[in-house]
């Protein structure tokens, strides 16, 4: 089945999937597998200290994939914009945009804060400019500001909170009717019926996170990865980190991490995910050779 969203027609991806933004772990042989297996793989700038390092990343990228990719800038707030030896404000990123744009990357996204400047500068290099935020309110802020889509995160997700922050399900529905950009949803989606879920409830694209920490291709540690694979969703502890509502990050995978109990490869989990998803819209009738939201 051939997959045609405005996200996909952005990226020039084969499926409306979108690698979510790691730290740490968000580098070149991650974010390759995931682009070689149809998505849209993510480097995540804020894991380099140096524009050096960063270019050698970008380097060692164009060696692994000669399919599309992408890069993320995390702007902190001035509140917690540093951390020991890197600085996370917008202007200090300006070198690894420059880099991005300069190797050829046409997608690039922001997130964390306000990213105009960043966006300004993609934008004048005729790129594409995501921005990922944690409310539908900031999502509109962004798409006033430039930003060609919009990731939101729902509750269910890791990673920094927001007190308002709400559901996927509301994010997405509710931003259907509010914004015209494209959407992409995040939080809590590992299988394909939460892809497809999405899908239906307006998004462009679905960005996956904790659902991927487990791979082979993941370079998170086996600790990590055995807590992804044996974590009770369930479990009155894991529930009340993840749904905390303050404004603080949460280290730990998402309700995500339900799904996912072995370890597969990238491209066996993105093929099953579709594989799946088509194979439920057959189950209830649906008889084309392309899906299409546009």
């Amino acid at each position: 089945m051939i997959w045609e969203t405005r996200i996909t027609e952005m990226t020039k991806t084969e499926y409306p999937i979108i690698m979510g933004a790691f730290a740490i772990i968000g580098r070149a042989e991650f974010a390759a597998a995931f682009s070689n297996a149809g998505g849209l793989g993510i480097i995540t700038a804020l894991n380099f200290n140096t524009a050096e390092e960063f270019q050698e990343e970008i380097d060692k990228m164009k060696k692994l994939t000669n399919k599309p990719y992408g890069v993320n800038f995390t702007v902190w707030p001035p509140q917690v914009r540093s951390r020991p030896g890197r600085d996370q404000s917008e202007e200090a990123y300006f070198d690894f945009v420059d880099i991005a744009i300069e190797a050829g990357v046409k997608v690039c996204t922001t997130s964390a804060y306000k990213a105009a400047r960043i966006g300004k500068k993609l934008h004048d290099a005729g790129c594409v400019w995501f921005h990922k935020s944690a409310t539908v309110k900031h999502a509109i802020s962004a798409e006033r500001v430039g930003a060609d889509a919009v990731t939101i995160v729902g509750l269910e997700g890791t990673g920094f909170k927001n007190p308002n922050q709400n559901t996927t399900l509301i994010n997405m529905t509710m931003a259907r009717k509010l914004i015209k950009v494209p959407l992409i949803a995040a939080g809590g989606i590992g299988d394909a019926r939460g892809f497809l879920a999405a899908l239906a409830m307006g998004a462009d694209a679905v960005c996956f996170g904790s659902a991927i920490m487990a791979t082979h291709e993941s370079p998170a540690s086996d600790s990590w990865k055995n807590q992804v694979l044996h974590q009770d969703i369930w479990d009155e502890q894991f529930h009340k980190k993840i749904y905390h509502l303050q404004l603080r990050d949460s280290p730990l995978g998402s309700m995500a991490t339900g799904h996912v109990d072995k370890e597969t490869s990238i491209k066996e989990f993105i093929d099953n995910i579709v594989s799946n998803t088509e194979s439920i819209l057959k189950n209830w009738g649906f008889t084309g050779d392309r899906f299409t939201s546009m």
